[in-house]
Protein backbone atom coordinates (compact mmCIF):
# COMPACT_ATOMS: atom_id res chain seq x y z
CA UNK A 1 0.00 0.00 0.00
CA UNK A 2 1.32 3.41 -1.16
CA UNK A 3 1.93 5.86 1.45
CA UNK A 4 -0.81 8.81 1.04
CA UNK A 5 0.42 12.04 1.79
CA UNK A 6 -1.75 15.13 2.29
CA UNK A 7 -2.47 17.58 -0.83
CA UNK A 8 -0.48 20.53 1.24
CA UNK A 9 2.58 18.94 1.92
CA UNK A 10 2.66 16.61 -1.64
CA UNK A 11 1.79 20.27 -3.42
CA UNK A 12 4.02 22.62 -1.06
CA UNK A 13 6.17 25.06 -3.56
CA UNK A 14 9.96 24.32 -3.25
CA UNK A 15 10.58 27.30 -5.34
CA UNK A 16 9.69 30.78 -5.40
CA UNK A 17 8.21 30.94 -8.62
CA UNK A 18 5.80 28.27 -7.25
CA UNK A 19 4.54 29.98 -4.01
CA UNK A 20 0.89 31.57 -4.87
CA UNK A 21 -0.23 35.09 -3.61
CA UNK A 22 2.91 36.53 -2.47
CA UNK A 23 4.86 37.83 -5.69
CA UNK A 24 6.15 41.20 -4.07
CA UNK A 25 7.64 39.02 -1.30
CA UNK A 26 9.28 36.56 -3.12
CA UNK A 27 10.37 39.32 -5.82
CA UNK A 28 12.06 41.29 -3.01
CA UNK A 29 13.69 38.00 -1.67
CA UNK A 30 15.29 37.11 -5.00
CA UNK A 31 16.10 40.40 -5.71
CA UNK A 32 18.44 40.54 -2.04
CA UNK A 33 19.83 37.45 -3.03
CA UNK A 34 21.28 38.48 -6.71
CA UNK A 35 22.85 42.02 -5.09
CA UNK A 36 24.21 39.37 -2.19
CA UNK A 37 22.27 41.92 0.37
CA UNK A 38 21.51 39.36 3.19
CA UNK A 39 19.87 40.95 6.48
CA UNK A 40 21.13 38.86 9.19
CA UNK A 41 17.72 38.56 10.46
CA UNK A 42 14.16 38.10 8.86
CA UNK A 43 10.37 38.40 10.48
CA UNK A 44 7.89 36.66 8.56
CA UNK A 45 4.27 37.85 9.61
CA UNK A 46 0.90 37.45 8.57
CA UNK A 47 -2.14 34.77 8.69
CA UNK A 48 -2.21 30.83 8.85
CA UNK A 49 -1.29 28.98 6.15
CA UNK A 50 -0.12 31.92 3.42
CA UNK A 51 3.60 30.83 3.03
CA UNK A 52 5.68 32.08 6.12
CA UNK A 53 7.70 29.21 6.51
CA UNK A 54 7.77 27.41 3.27
CA UNK A 55 9.12 30.99 1.89
CA UNK A 56 11.87 30.44 4.55
CA UNK A 57 12.60 27.30 3.84
CA UNK A 58 12.91 28.58 0.29
CA UNK A 59 14.75 31.11 0.78
CA UNK A 60 17.75 28.96 2.95
CA UNK A 61 17.60 26.52 0.56
CA UNK A 62 18.39 29.23 -2.31
CA UNK A 63 21.29 31.22 -0.93
CA UNK A 64 23.00 27.85 0.02
CA UNK A 65 23.09 26.18 -3.32
CA UNK A 66 26.10 26.17 -4.76
CA UNK A 67 24.64 26.66 -8.78
CA UNK A 68 21.85 29.13 -8.62
CA UNK A 69 19.65 29.30 -11.69
CA UNK A 70 19.69 32.82 -13.94
CA UNK A 71 16.40 34.08 -12.33
CA UNK A 72 17.89 33.31 -8.94
CA UNK A 73 16.04 30.18 -7.97
CA UNK A 74 17.72 26.85 -6.39
CA UNK A 75 18.75 24.49 -9.08
CA UNK A 76 17.70 21.16 -6.90
CA UNK A 77 20.52 19.27 -8.14
CA UNK A 78 23.93 20.21 -6.24
CA UNK A 79 24.72 18.68 -2.84
CA UNK A 80 23.71 21.11 -0.64
CA UNK A 81 19.75 21.42 -2.57
CA UNK A 82 19.41 18.11 -2.33
CA UNK A 83 20.60 17.42 1.43
CA UNK A 84 18.02 19.69 1.76
CA UNK A 85 15.65 18.04 0.04
CA UNK A 86 15.85 14.63 1.57
CA UNK A 87 15.65 16.77 5.18
CA UNK A 88 19.39 15.99 6.10
CA UNK A 89 20.60 19.59 5.78
CA UNK A 90 22.82 20.95 8.73
CA UNK A 91 22.93 23.85 7.59
CA UNK A 92 18.95 24.68 8.03
CA UNK A 93 17.31 24.16 11.56
CA UNK A 94 14.25 24.45 12.03
CA UNK A 95 13.20 25.20 15.98
CA UNK A 96 9.49 25.03 17.16
CA UNK A 97 9.12 28.07 20.02
CA UNK A 98 5.36 26.88 20.49
CA UNK A 99 7.50 23.93 22.73
CA UNK A 100 10.76 25.15 23.14
CA UNK A 101 10.66 28.81 24.54
CA UNK A 102 12.46 28.97 27.46
CA UNK A 103 15.79 30.49 28.07
CA UNK A 104 17.62 27.00 28.05
CA UNK A 105 16.28 26.33 24.56
CA UNK A 106 17.14 29.37 23.06
CA UNK A 107 21.00 28.98 24.97
CA UNK A 108 21.52 25.74 23.32
CA UNK A 109 20.25 27.33 20.34
CA UNK A 110 23.16 30.22 20.85
CA UNK A 111 25.62 27.23 21.28
CA UNK A 112 25.10 25.64 17.68
CA UNK A 113 25.30 29.63 16.15
CA UNK A 114 29.17 29.51 16.79
CA UNK A 115 29.55 26.43 14.61
CA UNK A 116 30.37 27.44 10.89
CA UNK A 117 28.69 25.56 7.81
CA UNK A 118 30.22 22.53 6.19
CA UNK A 119 28.80 22.56 2.78
CA UNK A 120 27.68 26.11 1.48
CA UNK A 121 27.91 29.48 2.86
CA UNK A 122 25.42 30.21 5.50
CA UNK A 123 23.54 28.46 8.43
CA UNK A 124 19.95 29.37 8.48
CA UNK A 125 17.82 29.45 11.84
CA UNK A 126 13.68 29.37 11.36
CA UNK A 127 11.81 29.84 14.37
CA UNK A 128 8.61 29.26 13.62
CA UNK A 129 5.61 30.44 16.34
CA UNK A 130 8.28 33.06 17.83
CA UNK A 131 5.95 34.76 19.45
CA UNK A 132 5.50 32.12 21.86
CA UNK A 133 8.66 32.43 23.62
CA UNK A 134 8.76 34.02 26.88
CA UNK A 135 10.33 36.99 28.15
CA UNK A 136 13.41 35.80 29.77
CA UNK A 137 13.95 33.62 26.25
CA UNK A 138 13.84 37.16 23.95
CA UNK A 139 16.51 39.33 26.36
CA UNK A 140 18.58 36.46 26.06
CA UNK A 141 18.46 35.95 22.56
CA UNK A 142 18.39 39.72 21.67
CA UNK A 143 22.37 40.26 21.37
CA UNK A 144 22.99 37.55 19.19
CA UNK A 145 20.13 38.61 17.05
CA UNK A 146 21.49 41.74 16.72
CA UNK A 147 25.10 40.67 16.39
CA UNK A 148 24.91 36.81 15.00
CA UNK A 149 28.15 35.52 13.25
CA UNK A 150 28.52 36.32 9.97
CA UNK A 151 27.38 32.67 8.44
CA UNK A 152 24.11 32.76 10.96
CA UNK A 153 20.83 34.00 9.41
CA UNK A 154 17.87 33.84 11.30
CA UNK A 155 13.79 33.67 10.05
CA UNK A 156 11.51 34.26 12.86
CA UNK A 157 7.88 33.23 11.54
CA UNK A 158 4.53 34.20 13.70
CA UNK A 159 1.13 34.85 13.37
CA UNK A 160 0.77 37.45 15.73
CA UNK A 161 3.31 39.88 15.33
CA UNK A 162 2.18 42.30 17.81
CA UNK A 163 2.89 39.84 20.81
CA UNK A 164 6.82 40.18 19.75
CA UNK A 165 8.45 43.28 21.94
CA UNK A 166 9.97 45.56 19.80
CA UNK A 167 13.52 45.22 20.98
CA UNK A 168 13.25 42.10 18.47
CA UNK A 169 11.00 43.60 15.67
CA UNK A 170 13.82 46.78 15.73
CA UNK A 171 16.89 43.88 14.87
CA UNK A 172 14.99 42.31 11.82
CA UNK A 173 14.00 43.22 8.50
CA UNK A 174 9.90 42.49 8.54
CA UNK A 175 7.77 41.23 5.68
CA UNK A 176 4.45 41.21 5.68
CA UNK A 177 2.26 38.33 4.17
CA UNK A 178 -1.15 39.10 2.84
CA UNK A 179 -4.29 36.01 2.52
CA UNK A 180 -4.15 34.99 -1.00
CA UNK A 181 -7.21 35.88 -3.16
CA UNK A 182 -9.94 33.45 -4.09
CA UNK A 183 -9.12 33.99 -7.77
CA UNK A 184 -5.71 32.49 -6.75
CA UNK A 185 -6.68 29.49 -4.64
CA UNK A 186 -9.19 28.28 -7.18
CA UNK A 187 -6.78 28.72 -9.33
CA UNK A 188 -4.62 26.20 -7.84
CA UNK A 189 -7.17 24.20 -6.67
CA UNK A 190 -7.54 23.32 -10.30
CA UNK A 191 -4.03 22.90 -11.55
CA UNK A 192 -3.91 19.96 -7.91
CA UNK A 193 -7.51 18.62 -9.40
CA UNK A 194 -6.07 17.86 -12.93
CA UNK A 195 -2.66 16.29 -11.36
CA UNK A 196 -5.16 14.12 -8.98
CA UNK A 197 -7.55 13.43 -11.88
CA UNK A 198 -10.26 14.51 -9.70
CA UNK A 199 -13.02 16.37 -11.49
CA UNK A 200 -15.06 19.51 -9.68
CA UNK A 201 -17.17 22.27 -10.57
CA UNK A 202 -15.68 26.33 -10.52
CA UNK A 203 -18.44 26.89 -8.42
CA UNK A 204 -17.61 23.98 -5.45
CA UNK A 205 -13.76 25.47 -6.11
CA UNK A 206 -15.13 29.08 -5.08
CA UNK A 207 -17.12 27.53 -1.63
CA UNK A 208 -13.78 25.93 -0.77
CA UNK A 209 -11.76 29.07 -1.35
CA UNK A 210 -13.97 31.24 0.29
CA UNK A 211 -14.08 28.98 3.42
CA UNK A 212 -10.45 28.99 3.61
CA UNK A 213 -10.74 32.51 4.31
CA UNK A 214 -7.22 33.28 2.38
CA UNK A 215 -5.33 30.16 3.88
CA UNK A 216 -3.89 27.58 1.08
CA UNK A 217 -2.97 25.05 3.46
CA UNK A 218 -6.44 25.82 4.27
CA UNK A 219 -7.65 25.36 1.32
CA UNK A 220 -5.76 22.10 -0.09
CA UNK A 221 -7.03 20.20 3.45
CA UNK A 222 -10.82 21.02 2.68
CA UNK A 223 -10.31 19.73 -0.81
CA UNK A 224 -8.83 16.10 0.69
CA UNK A 225 -11.62 16.40 2.96
CA UNK A 226 -14.48 17.20 0.01
CA UNK A 227 -12.32 14.70 -2.42
CA UNK A 228 -13.00 11.80 0.19
CA UNK A 229 -16.51 12.66 0.77
CA UNK A 230 -17.61 12.59 -2.76
CA UNK A 231 -15.41 9.73 -4.12
CA UNK A 232 -13.26 11.77 -6.78
CA UNK A 233 -15.79 14.50 -7.85
CA UNK A 234 -16.51 17.73 -6.32
CA UNK A 235 -19.81 19.39 -6.75
CA UNK A 236 -21.41 22.51 -5.40
CA UNK A 237 -24.22 20.50 -3.46
CA UNK A 238 -21.63 18.20 -2.53
CA UNK A 239 -19.33 20.89 -0.77
CA UNK A 240 -22.03 22.60 0.99
CA UNK A 241 -23.87 19.56 2.20
CA UNK A 242 -20.06 18.27 3.71
CA UNK A 243 -19.30 21.95 4.75
CA UNK A 244 -22.60 22.93 6.28
CA UNK A 245 -22.72 26.30 4.37
CA UNK A 246 -26.27 27.80 3.93
CA UNK A 247 -26.71 27.44 -0.03
CA UNK A 248 -27.02 30.69 -2.02
CA UNK A 249 -30.57 29.76 -3.04
CA UNK A 250 -32.00 29.97 0.41
CA UNK A 251 -30.87 33.70 -0.29
CA UNK A 252 -32.15 34.27 -3.28
CA UNK A 253 -35.59 32.69 -2.24
CA UNK A 254 -35.36 35.53 0.48
CA UNK A 255 -34.84 38.51 -1.38
CA UNK A 256 -37.45 37.18 -3.37
CA UNK A 257 -40.13 37.00 -0.69
CA UNK A 258 -38.58 40.27 0.73
CA UNK A 259 -39.10 42.11 -2.55
CA UNK A 260 -42.50 40.99 -2.95
CA UNK A 261 -43.24 42.02 0.58
CA UNK A 262 -44.09 38.41 1.76
CA UNK A 263 -43.75 37.99 5.41
CA UNK A 264 -45.03 34.82 5.69
CA UNK A 265 -43.09 33.28 2.77
CA UNK A 266 -39.90 34.71 4.23
CA UNK A 267 -40.95 33.43 7.91
CA UNK A 268 -41.56 30.23 6.51
CA UNK A 269 -37.73 30.37 4.60
CA UNK A 270 -36.13 31.62 7.80
CA UNK A 271 -37.69 28.94 9.93
CA UNK A 272 -36.51 26.14 7.56
CA UNK A 273 -32.95 27.32 7.80
CA UNK A 274 -33.46 27.32 11.54
CA UNK A 275 -34.22 23.83 11.10
CA UNK A 276 -30.88 22.82 9.10
CA UNK A 277 -28.92 23.78 12.23
CA UNK A 278 -27.54 26.67 11.23
CA UNK A 279 -26.85 29.77 14.17
CA UNK A 280 -29.02 32.98 13.20
CA UNK A 281 -25.98 35.53 13.69
CA UNK A 282 -24.67 33.42 10.75
CA UNK A 283 -27.77 33.48 9.11
CA UNK A 284 -28.13 37.32 9.89
CA UNK A 285 -24.24 37.73 8.61
CA UNK A 286 -25.28 35.99 5.58
CA UNK A 287 -28.15 38.30 5.00
CA UNK A 288 -25.49 41.53 5.42
CA UNK A 289 -23.81 40.09 2.81
CA UNK A 290 -26.18 38.77 0.27
CA UNK A 291 -27.46 42.43 0.01
CA UNK A 292 -23.70 43.88 -0.19
CA UNK A 293 -23.18 41.48 -3.41
CA UNK A 294 -26.31 42.18 -4.57
CA UNK A 295 -25.21 46.06 -4.53
CA UNK A 296 -21.71 45.30 -5.98
CA UNK A 297 -23.32 43.57 -8.87
CA UNK A 298 -25.44 46.23 -9.83
CA UNK A 299 -22.74 47.78 -11.64
CA UNK A 300 -20.51 45.47 -14.02
CA UNK A 301 -16.89 47.53 -13.21
CA UNK A 302 -17.81 46.41 -9.26
CA UNK A 303 -19.22 43.06 -10.28
CA UNK A 304 -15.68 41.97 -10.84
CA UNK A 305 -15.22 42.40 -7.00
CA UNK A 306 -17.16 39.37 -6.34
CA UNK A 307 -15.82 36.02 -6.48
CA UNK A 308 -18.01 33.71 -7.16
CA UNK A 309 -18.48 31.05 -10.46
CA UNK A 310 -19.66 32.90 -13.69
CA UNK A 311 -23.33 30.93 -13.18
CA UNK A 312 -23.66 32.17 -9.89
CA UNK A 313 -22.87 35.58 -11.04
CA UNK A 314 -25.34 35.93 -13.46
CA UNK A 315 -28.16 35.15 -11.05
CA UNK A 316 -26.71 37.99 -8.90
CA UNK A 317 -26.38 40.50 -12.00
CA UNK A 318 -30.33 39.22 -12.44
CA UNK A 319 -31.28 39.71 -8.92
CA UNK A 320 -29.87 42.77 -8.61
CA UNK A 321 -31.46 45.02 -11.38
CA UNK A 322 -34.79 44.17 -9.43
CA UNK A 323 -33.23 46.14 -6.57
CA UNK A 324 -33.27 50.22 -6.06
CA UNK A 325 -30.17 51.30 -4.50
CA UNK A 326 -32.10 53.23 -1.74
CA UNK A 327 -33.54 49.75 -1.18
CA UNK A 328 -30.38 47.84 -0.97
CA UNK A 329 -28.69 50.52 1.39
CA UNK A 330 -31.40 50.69 3.65
CA UNK A 331 -31.75 46.12 3.65
CA UNK A 332 -27.98 46.43 4.74
CA UNK A 333 -28.34 48.50 7.59
CA UNK A 334 -31.42 46.66 8.64
CA UNK A 335 -29.40 43.68 8.57
CA UNK A 336 -26.04 44.78 9.64
CA UNK A 337 -28.10 46.25 13.12
CA UNK A 338 -29.38 42.96 13.68
CA UNK A 339 -25.70 41.60 13.55
CA UNK A 340 -24.72 44.23 15.95
CA UNK A 341 -27.72 43.33 18.49
CA UNK A 342 -27.62 40.01 17.81
CA UNK A 343 -25.88 39.16 21.05
CA UNK A 344 -27.10 41.18 23.50
CA UNK A 345 -30.91 40.07 22.38
CA UNK A 346 -32.78 38.00 24.74
CA UNK A 347 -34.98 36.89 22.27
CA UNK A 348 -32.74 36.25 19.19
CA UNK A 349 -35.33 34.17 16.90
CA UNK A 350 -37.84 37.31 17.30
CA UNK A 351 -34.78 39.70 16.49
CA UNK A 352 -34.86 38.05 13.32
CA UNK A 353 -38.27 37.49 12.51
CA UNK A 354 -38.36 41.42 13.46
CA UNK A 355 -35.55 42.18 10.68
CA UNK A 356 -37.36 40.11 8.03
CA UNK A 357 -40.51 42.07 8.88
CA UNK A 358 -39.04 45.50 8.50
CA UNK A 359 -37.26 44.12 5.27
CA UNK A 360 -40.64 43.28 3.59
CA UNK A 361 -42.01 46.45 4.56
CA UNK A 362 -39.42 48.57 2.74
CA UNK A 363 -40.69 47.46 -0.86
CA UNK A 364 -43.95 49.37 0.23
CA UNK A 365 -42.82 52.28 0.87
CA UNK A 366 -42.32 54.77 -2.31
CA UNK A 367 -39.24 55.00 -3.38
CA UNK A 368 -38.59 59.55 -3.63
CA UNK A 369 -35.73 60.76 -5.02
CA UNK A 370 -32.56 61.57 -3.93
CA UNK A 371 -33.34 65.82 -3.99
CA UNK A 372 -36.61 65.28 -2.43
CA UNK A 373 -35.12 62.74 0.28
CA UNK A 374 -32.68 65.80 1.42
CA UNK A 375 -35.32 68.36 1.39
CA UNK A 376 -38.28 66.21 3.33
CA UNK A 377 -37.95 65.71 6.99
CA UNK A 378 -40.48 63.74 8.99
CA UNK A 379 -42.45 65.84 11.12
CA UNK A 380 -42.82 65.49 15.10
CA UNK A 381 -46.90 66.28 15.09
CA UNK A 382 -48.27 64.00 12.10
CA UNK A 383 -50.29 65.56 9.28
CA UNK A 384 -53.69 65.19 9.55
CA UNK A 385 -54.95 65.31 6.02
CA UNK A 386 -51.65 64.03 4.46
CA UNK A 387 -48.17 65.48 3.83
CA UNK A 388 -47.82 69.41 3.07
CA UNK A 389 -45.25 70.74 0.87
CA UNK A 390 -45.49 74.36 1.55
CA UNK A 391 -46.13 75.67 4.81
CA UNK A 392 -49.80 77.55 4.57
CA UNK A 393 -49.72 81.48 5.88
CA UNK A 394 -51.31 82.37 8.96
CA UNK A 395 -55.02 83.24 8.30
CA UNK A 396 -55.45 86.74 8.37
CA UNK A 397 -58.76 88.69 10.03
CA UNK A 398 -58.48 91.63 8.89
CA UNK A 399 -59.61 91.04 5.11
CA UNK A 400 -62.79 89.13 6.54
CA UNK A 401 -63.53 91.94 8.89
CA UNK A 402 -63.93 94.30 5.68
CA UNK A 403 -65.54 92.03 3.91
CA UNK A 404 -68.02 91.72 6.11
CA UNK A 405 -68.39 95.59 6.68
CA UNK A 406 -68.77 96.26 2.99
CA UNK A 407 -71.39 93.64 3.09
CA UNK A 408 -73.69 96.01 5.77
CA UNK A 409 -73.06 98.73 4.03
CA UNK A 410 -74.55 97.59 1.05
CA UNK A 411 -77.48 95.53 2.97
CA UNK A 412 -76.63 91.89 1.17
CA UNK A 413 -76.23 88.53 2.80
CA UNK A 414 -73.82 87.96 4.19
CA UNK A 415 -72.25 84.62 3.80
CA UNK A 416 -71.64 82.04 6.14
CA UNK A 417 -67.48 82.74 6.99
CA UNK A 418 -65.61 79.58 5.77
CA UNK A 419 -63.15 78.70 8.59
CA UNK A 420 -59.83 79.12 7.91
CA UNK A 421 -57.91 76.32 6.54
CA UNK A 422 -56.07 74.47 8.91
CA UNK A 423 -52.34 73.41 8.85
CA UNK A 424 -50.30 71.39 10.79
CA UNK A 425 -47.03 72.21 8.60
CA UNK A 426 -46.16 75.63 10.13
CA UNK A 427 -46.30 74.23 14.27
CA UNK A 428 -44.67 70.85 13.22
CA UNK A 429 -41.97 72.56 11.30
CA UNK A 430 -40.97 75.14 14.43
CA UNK A 431 -41.63 71.94 16.86
CA UNK A 432 -38.88 70.29 14.70
CA UNK A 433 -37.05 73.03 14.92
CA UNK A 434 -37.24 73.91 18.84
CA UNK A 435 -36.71 69.98 19.26
CA UNK A 436 -33.72 69.78 17.30
CA UNK A 437 -31.91 72.59 19.11
CA UNK A 438 -33.43 71.07 22.45
CA UNK A 439 -31.32 67.93 21.30
CA UNK A 440 -28.27 69.59 20.42
CA UNK A 441 -27.77 71.40 23.20
CA UNK A 442 -28.18 68.47 25.70
CA UNK A 443 -25.43 66.24 23.65
CA UNK A 444 -22.89 68.70 23.50
CA UNK A 445 -23.72 70.25 27.20
CA UNK A 446 -22.47 66.61 27.98
CA UNK A 447 -19.53 67.27 26.45
CA UNK A 448 -19.00 70.69 28.52
CA UNK A 449 -19.10 72.76 25.38
CA UNK A 450 -20.54 76.20 26.33
CA UNK A 451 -20.74 77.43 22.91
CA UNK A 452 -23.71 75.34 22.73
CA UNK A 453 -25.49 76.98 24.94
CA UNK A 454 -24.67 80.26 22.97
CA UNK A 455 -25.53 79.05 19.54
CA UNK A 456 -28.80 77.94 20.88
CA UNK A 457 -29.62 81.41 22.75
CA UNK A 458 -28.89 82.82 19.36
CA UNK A 459 -30.74 80.28 17.28
CA UNK A 460 -33.68 81.00 19.88
CA UNK A 461 -33.80 84.59 19.65
CA UNK A 462 -34.34 84.35 15.95
CA UNK A 463 -36.92 81.61 16.03
CA UNK A 464 -38.86 83.88 18.72
CA UNK A 465 -38.63 86.76 16.37
CA UNK A 466 -39.73 84.92 13.11
CA UNK A 467 -43.00 83.37 15.67
CA UNK A 468 -44.01 86.72 16.87
CA UNK A 469 -44.47 87.73 12.81
CA UNK A 470 -46.34 84.89 11.70
CA UNK A 471 -48.38 84.46 15.28
CA UNK A 472 -49.23 88.06 15.82
CA UNK A 473 -49.84 89.71 19.59
CA UNK A 474 -53.29 88.91 19.78
CA UNK A 475 -54.31 89.16 23.78
CA UNK A 476 -55.28 86.12 25.82
CA UNK A 477 -57.13 85.57 29.43
CA UNK A 478 -55.94 83.05 31.94
CA UNK A 479 -59.04 81.26 31.02
CA UNK A 480 -57.96 80.94 27.40
CA UNK A 481 -54.39 80.15 28.88
CA UNK A 482 -55.34 77.13 31.09
CA UNK A 483 -57.82 76.09 28.30
CA UNK A 484 -54.87 75.65 26.02
CA UNK A 485 -52.89 74.00 28.66
CA UNK A 486 -54.92 71.47 28.80
CA UNK A 487 -55.36 70.98 25.28
CA UNK A 488 -51.72 69.67 25.10
CA UNK A 489 -51.76 67.86 27.83
CA UNK A 490 -54.38 66.42 26.39
CA UNK A 491 -52.49 65.44 23.38
CA UNK A 492 -49.68 63.62 25.27
CA UNK A 493 -50.20 59.84 24.51
CA UNK A 494 -46.62 57.98 25.51
CA UNK A 495 -45.22 60.94 27.85
CA UNK A 496 -47.42 59.98 31.14
CA UNK A 497 -45.21 61.43 33.95
CA UNK A 498 -45.27 65.24 31.71
CA UNK A 499 -48.94 64.61 31.25
CA UNK A 500 -49.74 64.28 34.94
CA UNK A 501 -47.69 66.96 35.67
CA UNK A 502 -49.37 69.27 33.68
CA UNK A 503 -52.43 68.18 34.28
CA UNK A 504 -51.65 68.70 38.15
CA UNK A 505 -50.08 72.14 37.76
CA UNK A 506 -52.07 75.01 36.27
CA UNK A 507 -50.62 78.01 34.51
CA UNK A 508 -50.90 81.76 36.46
CA UNK A 509 -50.78 84.81 34.31
CA UNK A 510 -48.29 87.09 35.86
CA UNK A 511 -48.66 89.89 33.00
CA UNK A 512 -50.24 90.25 29.08
CA UNK A 513 -47.28 87.14 28.03
CA UNK A 514 -45.71 86.07 31.08
CA UNK A 515 -47.25 83.21 32.86
CA UNK A 516 -45.63 80.92 35.96
CA UNK A 517 -45.88 77.77 36.72
CA UNK A 518 -45.84 76.64 40.52
CA UNK A 519 -44.69 72.93 41.27
CA UNK A 520 -43.63 70.94 44.31
CA UNK A 521 -40.72 68.71 43.27
CA UNK A 522 -37.37 69.76 41.07
CA UNK A 523 -38.77 66.70 39.19
CA UNK A 524 -41.78 68.13 37.89
CA UNK A 525 -39.98 71.30 37.55
CA UNK A 526 -37.08 69.47 35.18
CA UNK A 527 -40.33 67.36 32.82
CA UNK A 528 -41.21 70.66 32.03
CA UNK A 529 -38.50 72.54 31.81
CA UNK A 530 -36.96 69.51 29.63
CA UNK A 531 -40.43 70.35 27.03
CA UNK A 532 -40.50 74.18 27.60
CA UNK A 533 -39.81 74.99 23.88
CA UNK A 534 -42.58 72.24 22.71
CA UNK A 535 -45.43 73.78 24.65
CA UNK A 536 -44.40 77.61 24.05
CA UNK A 537 -45.26 77.03 20.50
CA UNK A 538 -48.06 75.11 20.83
CA UNK A 539 -49.18 77.81 23.24
CA UNK A 540 -48.09 80.50 21.14
CA UNK A 541 -49.65 79.07 17.82
CA UNK A 542 -52.91 78.51 19.77
CA UNK A 543 -53.30 81.68 21.33
CA UNK A 544 -51.67 84.13 18.11
CA UNK A 545 -49.56 85.22 20.49
CA UNK A 546 -45.49 84.66 20.15
CA UNK A 547 -44.48 87.19 22.86
CA UNK A 548 -45.80 83.99 25.23
CA UNK A 549 -43.02 83.53 28.06
CA UNK A 550 -42.86 80.39 31.04
CA UNK A 551 -41.07 80.44 34.16
CA UNK A 552 -40.90 77.82 36.52
CA UNK A 553 -40.53 77.61 39.77
CA UNK A 554 -40.61 75.08 42.99
CA UNK A 555 -43.05 76.03 45.27
CA UNK A 556 -41.09 76.97 49.01
CA UNK A 557 -43.91 75.58 51.77
CA UNK A 558 -44.65 72.87 49.44
CA UNK A 559 -41.44 71.94 48.37
CA UNK A 560 -40.52 68.29 48.52
CA UNK A 561 -36.85 68.18 49.91
CA UNK A 562 -34.98 64.39 49.44
CA UNK A 563 -33.64 62.60 52.17
CA UNK A 564 -30.60 63.41 53.83
CA UNK A 565 -27.77 60.70 54.08
CA UNK A 566 -26.07 60.47 57.39
CA UNK A 567 -22.65 62.22 55.75
CA UNK A 568 -25.50 65.40 54.85
CA UNK A 569 -26.91 64.96 58.23
CA UNK A 570 -23.28 65.23 60.16
CA UNK A 571 -22.08 68.12 57.78
CA UNK A 572 -25.23 70.44 58.67
CA UNK A 573 -24.63 70.15 62.57
CA UNK A 574 -21.17 70.76 61.99
CA UNK A 575 -22.36 74.28 60.76
CA UNK A 576 -24.32 74.32 63.45
CA UNK A 577 -21.20 73.59 66.06
CA UNK A 578 -18.05 73.59 64.68
CA UNK A 579 -16.62 71.52 68.02
CA UNK A 580 -18.05 68.57 66.26
CA UNK A 581 -15.67 68.47 63.56
CA UNK A 582 -12.97 68.82 65.90
CA UNK A 583 -14.21 65.89 68.49
CA UNK A 584 -14.23 63.43 65.08
CA UNK A 585 -11.03 64.12 64.21
CA UNK A 586 -10.05 63.79 67.85
CA UNK A 587 -11.11 60.39 68.42
CA UNK A 588 -10.79 58.74 64.73
CA UNK A 589 -14.92 58.83 64.70
CA UNK A 590 -16.20 57.76 61.17
CA UNK A 591 -19.89 57.48 59.90
CA UNK A 592 -20.75 53.90 59.12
Amino acid sequence: MDTYIVSARKYRPSTFRSVIGQEALTTTLKNAIAGSKLAHAYLFSGPRGVGKTTCARIFAKTINCLNPTADNEACNACESCVAFNEQRSYNIHELDAASNNSVDDIRSLIDQVRVPPQIGKYKVYIIDEVHMLSQAAFNSFLKTLEEPPAHAIFILATTEKHKIIPTILSRCQVYDFNRIHIGDIVSHLEYVAQEEGVKTEVEALNIIAQKADGGMRDALSIFDQTVSYTGGEITYQAVIENLNVLDYEYYFRLSEAILKGDVVNSLLILNDILNRGFEGQYIVSGISSHFRDLLVCKDPATAELFQVGASIREKYIAMAQQCSNSFLYRAIELSNECDLNYRLSKNKRLLLELTLIKLCQLTAVPDMGNEEKKKTIEPIVPHKNGPQTEPAAPPSRKPAEETAKHQRENNTEQPEEEEPPHTESQPAKELEKRATLKRRNVSMAGMGVSLASISMQKEETVLAKEEVQQNGTNLFTENELITAWKSYAATLKEEVLLKNTMSLYLPRMLSDVLFEVEVNTELNKQYLTDNSLVILSFLRDTLQNGEITMTIRIAEDNAIKKPLTSHEIFEEMVQQNPALQKLSDEFGLELS
